[in-house]
């Protein structure tokens, strides 16, 4: 396994181990990844046989670098030839019930395989010269690998028990690798889902983030829910859950619905919060779901429900509460719009609309719809994707000759108290709407100069005295 320790930074630690007469090790994610052939991510963790503060503070001095120290968590890390090191010492835990903080004491080699989390991040390789570059694998990691499957290398309801952080681990890894998760820690998982509450909200809202990130997220999605975690962690999309029938009439699953909607989108973009858009599109269905006996199943409405229900989402998760958070709402609430365009005959001001209230987002919009169609009928895939590809370029027809996108009004609040020698007021609100109204409609063009024979010819006709020798 040399071959896979050929970064100059590894022969510097093998003379400071020889030297101090210390045992080291690299450990973790660099020896599942080299052993999987997969990039290596500029991270590697250290396993020092002893003190790991001190044993990188040491490399530190003669590296000429900074060590950064971590005195609670017992590590360190400097950076050297563009490579994050982090050092620890071998260390075994034990754990209390209403806690993931480990109880953490001195350990040996063993002592530390034993409590990582999964056979795959459980290797390590030797750094010291003797056995430079042999491969410690004490719970067959390389044949889970081969194999494709993740195993926790002591009993997995200890394992998840202790730290339930794991649990979301597991089922990140099994989405990242395209790996199945054994059958007794998927057992593991669904006895211990509860203990996920003694998580911060933080901590989970990342693993979910990773695995959203993931090229098909609805692989780790299918794990949350087969598990039970997922009503703890996400109870909103647990319910889209299930079909009901009434008179021998379904509606489709929503759930699974939307997980074909967020592998669609993930098929085009990375942007993490266009996909947090297609897992909350259809989100408010449960609470706007209805049954009519004419029509069937409805759900009148459910993208302003929706469109309402995600800030308090996004707090509940520990997701930001700003400029993306409103770039979802805007996205769930217009998510409908563009597909009803490709229904129905195209109208310049239906398109100006859409413009008007996607603004910069439009793009991300058509991304959005294009994912949500899910139908198994080709033909009617087919047209309907089409279509979007006619709206597209009717949209970008009219944003050539309108500039609709992130309009700003030809005619200011300011100018329109001018022209008329007024002060603010409604009245001055109701003639820019009109304004708006007027130019999204194509009855006159998005200029300055319509825009303020329109304004002159509103303030008139309710009453309002233009000022003499106006000039704007």
């Amino acid at each position: 396994m040399q071959d896979n320790l050929q970064q100059p930074i590894f022969h510097k630690i093998r003379d400071l181990a020889d030297n101090a007469n210390v045992d080291c090790y690299v450990i973790g994610g660099y020896v599942r990844d080299r052993i999987m052939g997969r990039p290596f991510k500029n991270d590697v963790d250290i396993l020092v046989v002893g003190s790991g503060i001190e044993f990188a503070t040491k490399l530190g001095e003669q590296l000429k670098t900074k060590v950064a120290v971590y005195k609670n968590f017992g590590t360190a890390m400097l950076v050297w030839d563009n490579i994050n090191i982090e050092f620890v010492g071998a260390r075994k835990e034990s754990y209390r019930t209403h806690s993931r903080n480990p109880i953490v004491e001195d350990g040996t080699l063993e002592d530390d395989q034993n409590r990582r989390d999964f056979t795959i991040n459980a290797m390590a390789l030797c750094l010291n010269a003797d056995r430079f570059g042999d491969l410690v694998d004490p719970f067959n990691g390389t044949a889970d690998i081969k194999d494709r499957v993740i195993k926790t290398p002591l009993d997995p309801n200890i394992t998840f028990s202790d730290d339930p952080l794991r649990m979301m681990r597991a089922i990140r890894f099994a989405s990242q690798l395209n790996f199945k998760i054994d059958i007794k820690a998927i057992q593991a998982i669904s006895a211990n889902a509860e203990r996920i509450s003694i998580i911060s909200k933080e901590r989970i809202t990342d693993e979910l983030n990773k695995i959203i990130l993931c090229q098909k997220p609805s692989i780790g999605f299918r794990y949350l829910y087969d598990t039970g975690l997922l009503k703890y962690i996400f109870p909103a999309m647990n319910d889209l859950y299930g079909v009901e029938i009434i008179d021998g009439r379904g509606h489709k699953d929503n759930f699974y619905h939307t997980l074909e909607v967020l592998d669609n989108v993930c098929a085009s973009t990375q942007d993490l919060w266009l996909r947090w858009a297609a897992i909350m599109h259809d989100i408010a269905k449960p609470a706007t779901k209805r049954f009519d006996k004419r029509v069937g199943w409805t759900f009148h409405g459910h993208e302003d429900r929706g469109a309402k229900m995600v800030p308090k989402l996004f707090s509940e998760l520990k997701l930001p509460l700003n400029d993306r958070m409103k770039f979802v709402q805007k996205l769930v609430q217009l998510h409908l719009r563009p597909i009803v365009l490709a229904q129905d005959i195209v109208t310049d001001s239906a398109v100006r609309r859409l413009l008007f209230e996607a603004g910069d987002d439009i793009d991300a919009l058509m991304d959005l719809c294009h994912a949500d169609v899910t139908t198994k009928n080709e033909y009617k895939k087919r047209k309907y994707r089409d279509n979007f590809e006619l709206v597209r370029q009717k949209l970008k027809d009219v944003e050539e000759r309108d500039r609709i996108r992130n309009w700003q009004p030809p005619v200011t609040g300011e100018d329109i108290m001018a022209l008329f020698e007024i002060g603010p007021g409604r009245i001055v609100g109701t003639i820019k709407n009109a304004m708006r109204e007027a130019i999204l409609e194509g009855e006159i063009t998005n200029t300055r100069d319509e825009a303020l024979d329109f304004v002159r010819a509103k303030g008139t006709s309710i009453g309002l005295s233009l000022k003499k020798n106006e000039v704007l």
